[in-house]
């Protein structure tokens, strides 16, 4: 498919999805990014959506899939603080842990949600960069990028709290 026709096909779809989507996340900057989500997987896989016959209702049934996606890695982030330290036996190391734990909940916070998405696939689920790709559309080398800059502004705000 040419750019032209991606326009031509995908653009004016544009309003209706952005409805849809807000109506799933209830937020416009959530929506607003699921759909920048979709355009960029929707061009990543262009090659193959020549044989499309309803493209509307193909993107509608991507980004809903794009919006539950983010609902549970919200849920996921937020679950995450609720994890318990294991009692080491030592108050004083469990308080270490504790803090350090906070501080890293604290640093999340300050990612921007591709590389807080990155860092998640890639850390927490152990997923490669191809497979990162195949999830989310974001190319390898973008997910190295991102996964750089979100450890990068993790380790400066650790460090920046212990001082």
């Amino acid at each position: 498919m040419t750019g032209t026709d991606f326009t031509r096909i995908f653009l004016p779809l544009r309003e209706s999805l952005y409805k849809v989507a807000f109506y799933i996340l209830e937020s416009e900057t959530d929506a607003e990014d699921a759909l920048q989500d979709l355009y960029l997987k929707l061009w990543a896989r262009r090659d193959a959506l020549d044989s499309l016959n309803n493209p509307k209702a193909y993107c509608i049934s991507l980004l809903k899939n794009l919006c539950i996606d983010r609902i549970r890695a919200k849920k996921d982030f937020a679950d995450s603080g609720k994890m318990e330290i294991r009692d080491s036996g030592s108050i004083e190391e469990s308080l270490n842990q504790k803090q350090m734990l906070q501080q890293v909940h604290k640093a999340m916070e300050l990612l921007s949600k591709r590389e807080a998405l990155i860092l998640r696939l890639h850390v927490f689920e152990g997923l490669d960069y191809k497979e990162i790709q195949q999830e989310t559309g974001i190319d390898p080398l973008s997910s190295r990028v991102l996964l750089s800059g979100a450890r990068k502004k993790l380790k400066n705000c650790i460090r920046y709290e212990k001082n």
